[in-house]
């Protein structure tokens, strides 16, 4: 079993049929591209002399060599290990010392301070993209596919690291293939007309969505701006027709700004697969409203990389469904290759519609951490995989995340999730986005702050993160509160920003936000 076997069969049955474009620009088609690989594959294994299992680094953008390094790298017996384009030097690093990787692949020429941070790895072979050197790789003779075994690992991928150094959770290459086969009945039906556009990064989740695509012959789109730009986004959308892509919630937001704004026509859009972070309700109906009935949201964690729950566009289409808005405000149902189950303290299953720890196990569950069989036993257990997450199954089986069980407020002895309470703020008009953690309360234990970003036009206050001295929008906002939660539930402050901290992948850094907050525990 090798992944690179799925490229393979497609360049084989669809030669000529389009694989890979930049922007408008076709690049090249999938026996081309197979080719490609194959030569790619044989620089590895000879003129960088490695050996099956070793770990190659990809450390760059968005770009079109990225698909044929990742198939290469496969095809060559060797372990991927995508990184961050956006992490710090130092960051990268580390992952490159603890993956004990072999070769970092990079867009150009390193500046100082990578130059700086890498200058220790003694080991490590650098190859830019736009060199010479990269082209001699990619002229070798071509290689056949190298035999791997379905435990063998495919894919390093490195945790955000947002409670301490990241882990690189192993996943192998039947990890990989039942993720892909079971994006067919969960996700979408993919076939050879439509095209997947790489919008969020391919290190991650949108990368992992290449396999499905090149399954069935689809076309893969990398962006001419390599980012997530909505105006670029529809164009590419009109201009090729039947468009999916992979979306943090944020990105959603944006593109239905953009389309809300402009009238922008985006009937090229076929499907766009939201997740990553936590998808308001007010925010799904807005999406719902302005794009139509092109969304599906999946729940998934690198632990089990895309395949937890899925939402499917039929039930977020099925506004008739009498509990149609708590299912909305789900994450949907397991996917078909995983068992999923809420569980309290001791692992003990609980009834219906209690709040517990999601468990998940199947075929997609990460292989371990590596190097690390310490974390490794704590989040695997009796072959679950314990997700930190909060949430609660109803009897339907449809998933509602409460939060992170990290990012639980217990303030008097009573939990509190933050997620229901940025619910309830979103409603007002003014609040674009809000996210709420607590702060140390010598009375209480913890106490509930909500960090709010105003509307475009608001007169929001200029000096984040002062409490805010627009006394009518807290009264407002409290009332909000009282009409919906309980009242040992609602804020005790209200901190206006002109924008909350993100990870690159649209995740709010709660941590950086209870960082901010601390000067603020005498108030």
């Amino acid at each position: 079993m090798n992944l690179a076997h799925l490229l393979a069969r497609s360049a084989r049955v669809f030669p000529e049929r389009p694989a890979l474009a930049h922007g408008e620009r076709e690049i090249c088609a999938y026996g081309e591209l197979a080719q490609r690989v194959a030569a790619l594959a044989g620089g590895l294994r000879g003129k960088l002399a490695l050996r099956a299992g070793d770990r190659v680094a990809l450390y760059m953008a968005n770009c079109a060599q990225y698909l044929e390094l990742l198939y290469a790298i496969w095809h060559a017996g060797l372990i991927a290990v995508p990184i961050n384009h956006k992490l710090h030097a130092r960051e990268v690093a580390y992952i490159l010392a603890d993956s004990q990787a072999s070769v970092l692949f990079v867009a150009a020429a390193l500046d100082e301070a990578q130059r700086a941070a890498f200058d220790e790895l003694r080991e490590l072979a650098i190859v830019a993209i736009d060199t010479a050197d990269y082209a001699e790789i990619a002229g070798s003779r071509p290689l056949d596919i190298v035999a791997r075994a379905p435990t063998d690992l495919a894919w390093l991928f490195y945790t955000s690291g947002t409670t301490g150094q990241p882990k690189g959770v192993m996943l192998t290459q039947r990890n990989l293939l039942a993720m892909t086969l079971t994006y067919f009945p969960d996700v979408d039906q993919a076939t050879a007309e439509d095209s997947t556009l790489y919008a969020a990064p391919m290190s991650h989740g949108a990368g992992m969505y290449n396999f499905p695509h090149v399954l069935v012959g689809a076309r893969h789109i990398v962006p001419a701006s390599g980012a997530f730009d909505p105006a670029e986004i529809l164009a590419l959308a009109q201009h090729f027709g039947r468009v999916s892509l992979f979306a943090a919630p944020t990105m959603v937001r944006r593109l239905v700004e953009h389309v809300a704004a402009s009238s922008a026509d985006c009937r090229g859009l076929k499907t766009i697969v939201y997740g990553g972070g936590p998808m308001y309700l007010e925010d799904i109906r807005r999406a719902l409203a302005v794009l139509g009935d092109r969304l599906v949201q999946i729940y998934g964690q690198g632990e089990s990389p895309m395949t937890i729950t899925a939402l499917s566009r039929q039930h977020l289409a099925d506004r008739t469904h009498p509990r149609h808005l708590q299912r909305i405000a789900s994450v949907g149902v397991a996917h078909s290759v995983v068992e999923v189950a809420v569980v309290d303290d001791e692992g003990r299953r609980l009834p219906v519609d209690a709040a517990g720890e999601v468990i998940v196990r199947g075929d997609t569950v990460m292989h371990g951490y590596w190097r690390n069989p310490p974390a490794t036993r704590a989040t695997l257990r009796d072959g679950w995989l314990y997700t930190g997450d909060i949430g609660s199954l109803d009897a339907d089986g449809f998933l509602t995340l409460k939060d992170r069980s990290k990012d639980l407020i217990i303030s008097g002895g009573a939990n509190i999730y933050p997620r229901e309470v940025e619910e309830v703020l979103l409603r007002h008009p003014e609040v674009a986005e809000v996210s709420v953690v607590g702060r140390p309360s010598a009375e209480w234990g913890e106490e509930v702050v909500a960090f709010v970003v105003r509307r475009a036009g608001s007169a929001a206050p200029t000096a984040p993160p002062a409490p805010a001295p627009a006394e009518q929008l807290n009264g407002e906002l409290d009332r909000l509160c009282r009409e919906s939660i309980a009242r040992f539930k609602r804020p005790r402050a209200y901190l206006y920003v002109s924008e909350l901290p993100k990870n690159s992948y649209g995740k709010v850094l709660k941590t950086e936000l209870r960082r901010l907050c601390r000067p603020a525990e005498n108030d």
